[in-house]
């Protein structure tokens, strides 16, 4: 697992650098995390660590919900990932795991879920280049051809075409850290991060 914390995305800013340049930032809550459950290879197959982040409302939480976290000793979050643990590593059920894991100028990765784009087209979609732009032209924004005429004759799968857009897990690799708050749980990194505000993030040490 290494060093992994699960949080939000807050929004974008800039900051201004030691050499006076101005850098496009993302502000993220990054935990409290807590352990909730630890997957043991003589018990589940294999070897894995839950770990749960931001608090349910009270009376949201069902009975089974309410029962798996009341064996960590932990009120109901609303956000559970599943982390495989690397050999030699070791958690304990209701271990908090803080901001504080990453350090200024390390580089780490930022996993989530894209904005949702609606139905799109295939230049939108997969960036075609389309067809001439003129009026007496009757191809613009079509896909063109997408199969064959006698062999196979089928459209062959995984062809490109238009259809839904967004809502893709998305990993961003290699972002600095600019900034590490651990009183309010902020951490600061360099360019943008998948998805919109409020979204579910994973961030894992490069």
């Amino acid at each position: 697992m290494g060093k992994t914390i699960l949080g939000r995305k807050l929004g974008m800013s800039q900051v201004w650098s030691d050499d006076d340049r101005l850098i496009p930032v993302t502000v993220i809550e990054a935990g409290p995390c807590f352990v909730s459950q630890i997957k043991t290879m003589k018990k589940d197959g294999y070897e894995a660590v839950q770990l749960a982040f931001g608090d349910m409302k009270d009376g949201k939480a069902n009975k089974p919900t309410q029962g798996h976290f009341a064996k960590a000793n932990l009120d109901p979050k609303r956000h559970i990932v599943e982390e495989r643990l690397d050999e030699g590593e070791s958690f304990k059920r209701g271990q908090k795991i803080l901001v504080d894991i990453f350090e200024v100028g390390t580089k780490v990765d930022v996993a989530g879920v894209s904005k949702g784009k609606g139905f799109a087209g295939v230049m939108k979609r997969h960036n075609f280049k389309g067809g001439p732009g003129g009026h007496g032209s009757h191809f613009h924004r079509a896909p063109g051809s997408i199969g064959m005429c006698a062999s196979p004759s089928r459209v062959l799968r995984g062809t490109r075409m238009p259809g839904h857009m967004g809502v893709d897990t998305v990993t961003v690799q290699k972002l600095e850290v600019i900034k590490v708050d651990a009183e309010q749980n902020l951490l600061v990194v360099k360019g943008a991060v998948p998805g919109g505000k409020n979204g579910l993030l994973v961030i894992r040490a490069s």
